[in-house]
């Protein structure tokens, strides 16, 4: 009795800590006009530092010259005269280059159409009947950790909003699979059972701090590989327990009063079962599916394939995906709408896809704003300043062991939520912390990792990352009240457990010293 009663206290105590969480944050003013103080905020304090000759000097990665060097950074005003032509000349493109503005209008235009011609609940339907429910939360997590090996726009822009409406068609509260699918997708960028562009990038920069001390040594992409394939499932396994356990007891009944989502949302029927019609639909819009899949295999698989550029694949990758994307979701929703009806002529095919953006509105006045704060932001030098500082407060302490380890960890987890790019921050960390941790016995390869979890475990509740707007706008779609304080509450407890049980796991592997991938140990 005694245990049961302590236990309801500590609940309590959770769901009271989180809600005030979500009140103080919620609080704060529209985002949209609090991304437009901050962006004042962080002009004031340029200014500030700069009179006050705030600047670094460290030995750091250099992403032009691709080598390490001897760097001095200052702060950069925005109000002195070139700050304030940056201002004006930059504002537009700020707007336009703000990464997730074009993937959310291109992916949208494909994806909604799916939605609109009733193709996306037909394929609910379909897996709903080949799922066993009790699954259902830890398969979307692992999709959510698999989607980083490919474009961000899968699992940001696709998985994360698929997560919510498999849940509601569940009767479970769609904020539940938001979250756990938004887990997965963000914190787990550092796990993966299949090795991507991100574990390329930071292997890069490792290899170049490496070789401040030892010339030809090379960290190569797989270096991390084992963990990370440990916790693809760690990961997965935590977010059940919490989503499970904490979120949705925390969330109650959906109330869809509160919600933004339009009466076609709320009349879906997921129950019955499909119509001749929706089958025949079904049935084409797979076979669409399928020719398109092998057209872009022929184009992009042979050495002088169309899609390639000299033989190369990564001009493709890098700005030819997302069309394909589109596509992927635009033709056989076509199909589907002209099969059974629901598109007839260029006006209903148009209608849809004006629709589906024009839902997109409130998230192209966020970005207008929250683009600006970011490259003001990364302008000033500000973040980069608050890096090498936080490294430099860190080895003043004179830790070895597990205790220098715990605090890289931390200190990792803190910088990102000031400094969202992962490769521009090790950037600055490598060249401090690989020769410092080698020194200790420690190889380049484990120091990676320590950053890649801390890295990863704050991803999401850090406002600075690159998809925050994209997730407000998301979450508002199902509690139209919701702000940054909600985000922040619903993740939270995502990120605790997560920086507990992955940081346990990282220094269980420390004592254990066995190998974090091939050819890779945590001690020299």
């Amino acid at each position: 009795m005694e245990i049961s009663e302590k236990s309801s206290f500590n609940k309590r105590f959770i769901n009271r800590f989180l809600n005030v969480v979500e009140m103080i944050g919620n609080k704060l003013p529209h985002p949209v006009v609090l991304f437009l103080i901050l962006s004042i905020v962080i002009i004031i304090i340029s200014e500030i530092a700069l009179r006050s000759n705030l600047n670094v000097t460290y030995i750091g990665f250099n992403r032009v010259t691709s080598n390490i060097e001897e760097m001095n950074v200052r702060v950069r005003s925005l109000l002195s005269s070139s700050g304030v032509l940056f201002l004006f000349s930059n504002f537009t493109n700020n707007y336009i280059n703000y990464a997730p503005l074009g993937l959310m209008l291109v992916t949208i235009a494909g994806v909604g159409l799916t939605e609109k011609t009733g193709l996306l609940v037909v394929i609910l339907k379909k897996i709903l009947i080949k799922t066993n429910p009790r699954y259902i939360t830890f398969v979307l997590i692992f999709l959510g950790v698999m989607s980083n090996v490919a474009a961000d726009a899968i699992g940001y822009l696709i998985l994360i909003p698929l997560g919510a409406k498999i849940f509601k068609a569940l009767n479970r509260h769609p904020l539940a699979g938001f979250a756990a699918t938004f887990y997965g997708v963000s914190a787990g960028f550092a796990a993966n059972l299949l090795i991507g562009p991100g574990d390329a990038i930071v292997s890069g920069i490792s290899t170049e701090a490496a070789k401040i001390f030892i010339p030809n040594y090379t960290v190569l992409p797989t270096s991390n590989w084992y963990f990370m394939i440990i916790s693809t499932f760690l990961l997965s396994v935590i977010g059940v327990f919490i989503t499970e356990k904490m979120i949705e007891p925390r969330l109650g009944r959906y109330d869809r009063l509160n919600s933004e989502e339009s009466e076609e949302e709320n009349d879906m029927n997921l129950e019955s079962s499909l119509s001749s019609e929706e089958e025949k639909g079904l049935k084409f819009s797979v076979i669409t599916i399928i020719v398109y899949i092998l057209v872009m295999l022929m184009m992009l698989l042979p050495e002088n394939g169309v899609l390639r550029d000299n033989g190369n694949i990564n001009t493709f990758l890098s700005r030819g995906l997302m069309p394909a994307i589109m596509l992927f979701f635009m033709l056989p929703g076509t199909v589907y709408g002209i099969v059974t009806k629901q598109i007839t002529d260029s006006s209903s095919f148009s209608k849809m896809i004006i629709q589906s953006l024009s839902e997109v509105g409130g998230f192209l006045a966020f970005a207008l704003f929250a683009s600006q704060f970011i490259v003001y932001f990364n302008y000033t030098n500000l973040g980069i300043i608050a890096a090498v500082k936080g490294a430099e407060l860190l080895k003043e302490f004179n830790l070895v062991g597990l205790p220098l380890i715990v605090l890289f960890l931390l200190l990792t987890c803190i910088l990102n939520l000031f400094m969202g790019s992962a490769s521009a921050k090790w950037s600055i960390m490598a060249p401090v912390f690989v020769p410092m941790f080698y020194n200790l016995g420690l190889t380049p390869e484990f120091t990676q990792l320590i950053f890649r979890v801390g890295d990863s475990s704050t991803n999401i509740i850090s406002p600075l990352m690159t998809y925050f707007a994209i997730i407000l706008v998301f979450l508002q779609k199902y509690d139209k009240k919701a702000g940054i304080g909600s985000i922040i509450s619903l993740m939270l407890p995502y990120t605790v457990v997560t920086i507990l049980s992955w940081g346990l796991l990282l220094i269980g592997w420390y004592y254990l010293n066995i190998p974090i991938g091939p050819n890779s140990l945590v001690r020299l």
